[in-house]
């Protein structure tokens, strides 16, 4: 805990067996109070690993549900265990675990409710082995939605982020994709109702262990982004009512 703040890391799981136990040793246990692995019907032995390793909440979907699915599960269980901080942490071992401290730092001393790590502030991306076609994507990407919705993010793309309690008591994330454009539709819904997201530098690893979409799935991702980011907008500008924008109903 962190100023009586319960903090809770969520590992999105997908064949994770070869770097799971990387990732988890680096995570700091001084502060960070559970851990929830949500293995989505991997086909390694995941799971497995996470009992050798002693997480305690592992949940496996009996099918596989998409990144999104996945995260949905992971924010509905570290709610149900009381969590006032909830940061998802990629176990593929891409984002150091090591920046947990000061994410949830400036979330237990109330500065921000939510807070992304960024591999763009700085030279991180490419440094660290961001594929060219994929940074220049994420420059667009990311240029593109700021414009639309009105931000200024350095980017939206990245898997390393943090949400306190009230914006997931808040957003109806249930009503996102299951697919990858889930991330984006969250940020999309932290924005819209009025919250504000931080940003830290984040140093980041591309190796053959790290997962990653190929260019149609990325393809298919950037236009599912742009047309979040157009919804968004029609929203805002009363052409629309959208279900992704309507508060939970608790």
């Amino acid at each position: 805990m962190i100023n009586g703040k319960k903090i809770v890391v969520v590992l999105p799981a997908y064949n994770a067996a070869k770097t799971l136990k990387r990732t988890y040793d680096e995570i700091p246990f001084d502060i960070v109070d559970e851990v929830v692995l949500v293995d989505d019907h991997s086909k390694d032995n995941t799971s497995e690993v996470g009992k050798e390793i002693g997480i305690k909440h592992i949940i496996r979907h009996e099918q596989n549900k998409g990144y999104g699915g996945n995260q949905k599960t992971c924010y509905d269980k570290a709610l149900a265990l009381g969590a006032d901080i909830v940061i998802m942490l990629h176990p593929d071992y891409q984002y150091t675990p090591m920046l947990i401290p000061s994410m949830a730092y400036l979330m237990a001393q109330d500065l921000y409710p939510a807070v992304l790590g960024s591999r763009i502030l700085g030279k991180g991306a490419l440094k660290g082995g961001m594929p060219m076609y994929k940074y220049i994507f994420n420059r667009c990407l990311t240029l593109s939605q700021n414009i639309l919705i009105n931000q200024k993010l350095s980017e939206y793309h990245t898997g390393y982020r943090a949400f306190n309690a009230e914006i997931l008591k808040t957003i109806n994330y249930h009503a996102n994709s299951d697919d990858f454009v889930f991330d984006n539709q969250m940020l999309s819904q932290v924005f819209y109702a009025g919250f504000e997201i931080a940003e830290i530098t984040c140093p980041t690893k591309y190796f053959d262990d790290a997962s990653s979409i190929n260019f149609s799935r990325s393809t298919k991702y950037g236009l599912g982004v742009l047309g979040t980011s157009f919804i968004h907008l029609f929203n805002k500008m009363g052409l629309m009512k959208s279900e992704i924008y309507k508060k939970k109903t608790i």
